[in-house]
């Protein structure tokens, strides 16, 4: 039996790796941001704790990691889950829109990674599971400010396994891609606040007008998704990246061979630009 604390667990992967989690015998946090509105199954269950936590309020999850301590006495896995959507060219999005986004998606998982961390190091191990996006491996057009939000948190993830292997701490980016939750819901998803007539029938807006289309119809699975998170977060050793269905899988290899095939012709011209030896 082991502890786990996931962020954003009110609904979507949240509560699916929850409920994988409880099912599998162990002790479960399970923060959001009104634990009024978690599901019935989850949030009466025997071996879950309910805790209040908004990622974007720092002395939230002091608090909420503190109560999960004093109920379970550590933390052995954190999911950082909790995040939303932002889509819309580049060009229409405001400084606002983009900060509000990154304080949820990147600084949210800083913070509250910050704050567990003190616990693993003095248990001498555990786990942080954080889950990115196909979009954190693959920029595509009308979501590049949530792109640069995934890509942050895989490049996160990456110096961590480095920076914590000597505290016996592990970490893994989950970079799942299009599963049938909630993140295009409203209470996801935000659309760009203006919209410039030029990108219409270009890809930006091509995506911009997919959202209402592909909202609940998406291929992936979130149940399966979830159940396959919860075990490959089980073993032994997690990877250092995890891709999460077909699409993201096939997008993965599509995007590593098209990187090597783009850098052959000047690999050469490219390793000329060290120092000679004789500098």
């Amino acid at each position: 039996m082991s502890v786990w604390m996931i962020t954003g667990a009110a609904r979507g992967f949240g509560v699916e790796i929850a409920r994988a989690a409880l099912a599998g015998g162990e002790q479960v946090a399970l923060a959001a941001r009104r634990p009024d509105r978690l599901p019935t199954d989850v949030r009466t269950h025997p071996q879950a704790l309910p805790v209040a936590l908004d990622v974007t309020d720092s002395d939230q999850i002091s608090a909420a990691v503190a109560t999960v301590v004093e109920r379970f006495g550590t933390i052995d896995v954190l999911v950082n889950n909790a995040g939303r959507a932002l889509i819309g060219a580049l060009e229409e999005i405001t400084d606002e829109e983009t900060r509000s986004l990154f304080d949820v998606n990147v600084f949210g998982l800083i913070n509250t990674t910050r704050a567990v961390l003190p616990v693993m190091r003095k248990a001498g191990r555990g786990k942080l599971v954080h889950i990115g996006s196909r979009s954190g491996f693959e920029g595509e057009p009308g979501v590049s400010m949530y792109s640069s939000s995934k890509f942050a948190v895989a490049g996160i993830s990456e110096a961590l396994v480095a920076e914590l292997e000597p505290f016996g701490i592990q970490s893994m980016v989950v970079e799942p891609g299009v599963f049938r939750t909630d993140l295009l819901d409203t209470s996801s998803v935000q659309l760009s606040g203006r919209r410039i007539a030029n990108y219409d029938d270009t890809p930006a807006h091509v995506t911009l007008n997919w959202v209402d289309k592909a909202n609940h119809t998406q291929a992936g699975d979130p149940v399966k998704g979830a159940a396959f998170i919860y075990q490959v977060a089980s073993g032994e050793r997690l990877p250092l990246h995890l891709p999460v269905g077909r699409d993201a899988l096939d997008r993965r290899a599509v995007v590593t061979e098209r990187i090597a095939r783009e850098a052959e012709p000047f690999r050469e011209a490219a390793a000329a630009t060290d120092h000679g030896d004789d500098a």
